[in-house]
């Protein structure tokens, strides 16, 4: 039976954040998340787990497992019915359709954000979890490289990336338009987590000076790894934990895993930032009712954002485009796998029978001589692609390549 790349998928498009926040997989749980699947579907040949703040999808490549079958697995590995949640999931069972979401989710057309220029460093990672564990498939893997030349097309040849996309830039911005230029800069600011986020905070905290930072975070040595790269001070994990943030003008709680980590928050005199870029969130709902609190969650962050769409509007034709060339070459590669698998089965064939035919003419047979002639023999073979050659006719074709 032939294999197909499929995938389900569960984003912002179909799904609140508190409804996606009950499928988002944490770092420590990806490896079980896999194990689960694959060895409860064993004819799974490749897996790419992608989990963001807006999505977590799963592509894999399979001859017999369906897309509503792994569905209904993740659902119950997260404890919760499948009847209760199927509808939030689009799914799909074709390899054109899932190299095609692949394709426009890394672009960042299908971002909450149009453009998202984090998603394609996050599709990176994915697949390099992928190819550690084994499960990048031939599918898998093609499917990437026509992501990565898609994507590269798209920064060459068009204007959609201006424009800032950036959670973490547009979360320090709007620490300048609360606070106004001058008095951000002496803001007192608490970083909390140590992942991808915050380390995306440091770094473009460059473009605004921020000098009076603070990080806290479960693991002290990942908070202090980022302190020797940036500037800023160690706040206390267990401070946190006990709700006790002092004198902070702003909080931005990136901490992962830690739902509903501040339960409280003690008054203060002038205004306070809160920004929750956690998935799940960080921040209570009855925290961000405290008085002269400004409270701010990746969907409205999200819909600041939605102001660099307009400048990418134009843009987007030429993105789809260019998507729609790179899925083409994809489904030519995909027209010609059994030719390929035919040839491959060929190949190991023919390099037996030159073994074969050398091991009768000379005393030592070389390995390299061997690959050699296989390899200048298919050369000839695939210009005139006939596999039926008489054994006679065969053994003067390796004579004339081994020796002419």
């Amino acid at each position: 039976m032939t294999k197909a790349l499929r995938f389900i998928s569960v984003s912002h498009k179909n799904a609140s954040v508190t409804q996606r926040e009950k499928f988002y997989i944490a770092e420590e749980d990806k490896h079980r998340l896999v194990s689960y699947l694959s060895e409860r579907f064993n004819d799974i040949a490749g897996l790419l787990l992608l989990v963001t703040c807006n999505r977590t999808e799963v592509y894999f490549e399979s001859t017999t497992t369906s897309a509503g079958e792994i569905r209904d697995a993740f659902i119950r590995f997260q404890k919760l019915h499948p009847q209760v949640h199927q509808g939030l999931f689009v799914v799909s069972d074709t390899t054109q359709t899932a190299v095609k979401q692949l394709l426009k989710v890394a672009s960042g057309l299908d971002s909450k954000v149009t453009g998202d220029a984090e998603i394609i460093y996050q599709i990176k990672i994915a697949y390099q979890f992928s190819v550690a564990h084994h499960l990048q498939g031939s599918l898998l893997e093609r499917a990437m490289q026509s992501v990565f030349k898609c994507h590269k097309r798209i920064s060459n040849e068009t204007h959609f990336r201006d424009g800032t996309t950036s959670v973490a830039y547009k979360s320090l911005k709007m620490i300048q338009d609360v606070f106004g230029k001058e008095k951000a800069q002496e803001a007192k600011i608490l970083f909390i987590g140590a992942g991808d986020i915050v380390n995306q905070l440091f770094k473009y905290n460059s473009k605004f000076n921020f000098s009076n930072i603070y990080i806290s975070n479960r693991t002290k040595s990942s908070a202090l790894s980022l302190l020797d790269k940036y500037y800023g001070t160690w706040y206390p994990w267990a401070k946190v934990l006990e709700n006790k943030f002092e004198d902070f003008d702003v909080i931005i709680a990136a901490a992962g895993n830690c739902h509903h980590l501040i339960k409280s928050i003690n008054e203060h005199t002038g205004e306070r930032l809160m920004i929750d870029l956690a998935l799940p969130g960080n921040i209570a709902p009855e925290v961000t009712n405290t008085i002269n609190t400004i409270f701010c969650d990746l969907d409205t962050i999200s819909h600041e954002l939605e102001e660099t769409k307009e400048k990418r509007l134009a843009a987007m034709q030429l993105v789809e485009a260019i998507q729609d060339e790179e899925l083409h070459v994809y489904e030519k590669w995909l027209e010609t796998a059994p030719m390929r698998e035919i040839l491959a089965n060929y190949k190991t064939s023919l390099n037996g029978k030159v073994i074969s035919y050398l091991e009768a003419h000379e005393t030592n047979v070389d390995e390299k001589k061997v690959k050699l002639v296989t390899d200048r023999v298919m050369r000839n073979l695939l210009k005139e692609p006939n596999l039926y050659i008489p054994d006679e006719i065969m053994n003067t074709l390796i004579e004339e390549k081994a020796y002419f």
